[in-house]
């Protein structure tokens, strides 16, 4: 049986995003040295609408970018023998910035560390942190999200779909079993 359970609706997710800028900006007293780093696909559209949020609150434009983690994933050659490599565009030198990476759904942690070992390919930041639309637990290395929309509890073999208006015509989160 297929159950699906409404997690966040649109405007659970707007509220969401225009908290984790608050958070960003009161935790970092404003927008110096800070960067955003979307990570692909999904990470990529939140980090987007976080630094709308962070410009509408302090008119000032930061840095931001996106990652591709495929090939810097440690289970890529179980995943497929043809890899799908999506774009990576950090337009600005990371060297003493302050990186906030940011993800749809924060699980193994896998994924994270990934993309923190591609960002470092790519400069020396002075701090890299981590905002996720959903953390789900379940972690298998020891790695914590510093911004959280929303911590779920579910079991390894539900699953956590976030769609987003831009790739997947709405926004929603679901849990499935």
């Amino acid at each position: 049986m297929n159950n699906n359970i409404i997690i966040l609706n649109e405007k659970d997710i707007e509220r969401i995003l225009a908290r984790i800028a608050h958070e960003i900006l009161e935790i970092h007293k404003g927008t110096d040295k800070l960067a955003l780093i979307g990570i692909q696909t999904r990470g990529v559209f939140l980090a987007k609408r976080i630094k709308a949020e962070i410009y509408k609150f302090e008119q000032a434009e930061i840095p931001s970018g996106n990652v591709d983690i495929t090939l810097y994933r440690d289970d890529w050659t179980r995943i497929s023998h043809h890899p799908i490599v999506q774009s990576t565009d950090i337009p600005f030198n990371l060297d003493g910035k302050q990186i906030i990476l940011v993800d749809d759904v924060l699980f193994t942690g896998r994924t994270i560390r990934a993309a923190m070992d591609a960002v470092m390919d790519f400069g020396r930041p002075d701090r890299i942190e981590l905002a996720v639309l959903i953390d789900r637990g379940h972690r298998e290395l020891p790695i914590q999200a510093n911004y959280t929309g929303k911590s779920v509890e579910t079991s390894r073999n539900e699953m956590i779909n976030v769609s987003l208006k831009e790739c997947d015509g709405r926004d929603v989160v679901l849990k499935e079993s």
